[in-house]
């Protein structure tokens, strides 16, 4: 991959920011998404680093479910994709977390937007270090993390 205009990103380590995959400068006609040889990229650095196969969960946005998709794919031996169905909202943890943090704000009357904004970043970040609570979102699925020892 060649340099980019990233500071310390391709040429200089191994880390791999959205911006640089994307390559989105900002103009009015760019893409702004990744798109499928992106994720691709993505995918490929991060077997690289890791060195061992992936397991990766997408929704169905249409890029994920294409057929240069479903082709690049299928030519990974190491990558196994997992599609969400089209509308699974309870197996989603995040929707469980939203409803968390939607029923602390119960009769908030926040005046300009950016105090609900600071007080969604706090809340947010609190739930960061809630491991229990966290695990409780995934309970919640009847999904299970099969964590390495």
């Amino acid at each position: 991959m060649a340099a980019c205009r990233w500071p310390g990103c391709c040429a200089s380590s191994r880390a791999f920011p959205p911006a640089c995959a994307t390559g989105y400068t900002g103009r009015k006609d760019e893409r702004r998404s990744l798109g499928e040889s992106d994720y691709i990229h993505l995918l490929d650095g991060a077997h690289h680093l890791l060195k061992a196969p992936l397991i990766v969960v997408w929704d169905r946005l249409n890029t994920h479910i294409s057929k240069a998709m479903q082709i690049l794919v299928a030519q990974r031996e190491w990558l196994t994709v997992v599609l969400l169905p089209g509308y699974a909202p309870e197996l989603n943890p995040v929707e469980g977390m939203w409803a968390h943090i939607k029923r602390s704000l119960a009769n908030l009357a926040a005046r300009p937007l950016s105090n609900l904004e600071t007080l969604l970043r706090r809340r947010l970040k609190a739930l960061q270090y809630r491991r229990a609570i966290l695990d409780g979102f995934l309970a919640g699925t009847g999904l299970t993390l099969d964590r390495p020892d």
